[in-house]
């Protein structure tokens, strides 16, 4: 790498944004299409980098809180994959995050919605297997490419920008981004108190060879618990680091992982497409968080996720994945 500028003055997006965030069976299904993302990892990252600033932090979801824990597999999880976590107890670390690409984003701004969460999966060999979810579940693009249209047309439509906007000519042919932009992201009490979706789906075979599409869901043991809108105001700027923090050093936060399985004619390449409610869902194991890293900012420096590390027994079933992991790099090697 060569030499990066310092790190600019924070530098909030020209737009109200509410929200936006990267993140992505043996039956018959809508199959994946095989085409490859146009767009290169590097023109992602500058994409986000013109709707938030360059700092020297992750280019989205900048900042987090990280901590450690467990994952302890459900009976039913072997029948979904042989991968080694779903088959045995193993450490896990994990990072709560707000989701604009700026690090002193304060909890309570609308542009810390959606919330992320991403999980680290130690396993027994020595590698590690990542999750990457966010708190709404849907995502505003199809695909790579399509969504990079989507922070182009958010940089370049400031106040001052003539109507219709670049952002508004993107929305009017676009409709799941309009409902991803617009959509109400309630303020949580705790990053513990909130569901999360991976929005991309996985192809995951068991020991005998069965095969199942899915998508991840993290649903808290406490509940869904939100701040009432009269109060956000009110919150100090920090409120969600210092309540996570107090919340494990009483006991552990725990979340059921499921898999929400996939029905014949689910699209399973198209993350803006969200499957109903009534699809099956089937519990993996509970997620439990147990403890702060001792220091969360180099924690938060060393960590890196990637969608696409995967052991086997679990694969990719949308192109986004893919093109989200060749991304998360760039980003790393800038903040580095």
């Amino acid at each position: 790498m060569g030499h990066l500028p310092d790190p600019e003055p924070p530098v909030r997006p020209s737009i109200p944004l509410t929200a936006l965030a990267l993140i992505l069976s043996s039956q018959v299904h809508a199959q994946p299409q095989a085409t490859a993302p146009t767009s290169r990892p590097e023109q992602l990252v500058d994409a986000l980098n013109g709707v938030f600033g360059k700092h020297a932090a992750r280019a989205v979801h900048a900042k987090g809180i990280v901590l450690e824990g467990s994952f302890t597999p459900s009976p039913e999880a072997a029948g979904i994959s042989k991968a080694p976590h779903f088959l045995a107890k193993v450490p896990v670390t994990v990072r709560f995050s707000d989701f604009a690409g700026i690090p002193t984003i304060p909890d309570n701004d609308t542009m810390a919605n959606p919330r992320g969460l991403a999980i680290k999966f130690h396993l027994p060999n020595g590698s590690a297997s990542d999750i990457v979810a966010h708190s709404f579940n849907g995502f505003p693009s199809p695909t790579a490419d399509d969504f990079r249209q989507l922070l182009i047309a958010i940089g370049t439509s400031g106040p001052g920008t003539a109507k219709p906007t670049p952002l508004d000519t993107y929305l009017a042919g676009h409709p799941a981004a309009k409902t991803f932009l617009t959509a109400p992201k309630p303020t949580p009490i705790s990053f513990g108190t909130l569901p999360y979706y991976g929005v991309n789906t996985f192809k995951y075979t068991n020991a005998s060879g069965g095969i199942t599409y899915g998508r991840y869901q993290f649903l808290p043991l406490a509940g869904e618990h939100y701040v009432a809108d009269a109060k956000v105001a009110g919150l100090a700027p920090n409120f969600l680091a210092d309540e996570i923090r107090q919340r494990v050093a009483k006991g552990p936060v725990k979340f059921k992982l499921m898999l929400q399985v996939a029905a014949p004619g689910d699209k399973l390449d198209d993350p803006s497409i969200t499957w109903p409610k009534q699809r099956r869902l089937v519990e993996l194991g509970t997620i439990s968080v147990e403890k702060t890293v001792a220091d969360n900012d180099a924690a938060q420096k060393a960590l890196l996720f990637l969608p696409n590390a995967l052991p086997d027994g679990i694969a990719p079933a949308d192109p986004m994945i893919d093109a989200r992991s060749a991304a998360y790099p760039v980003s790393f090697g800038r903040r580095q």
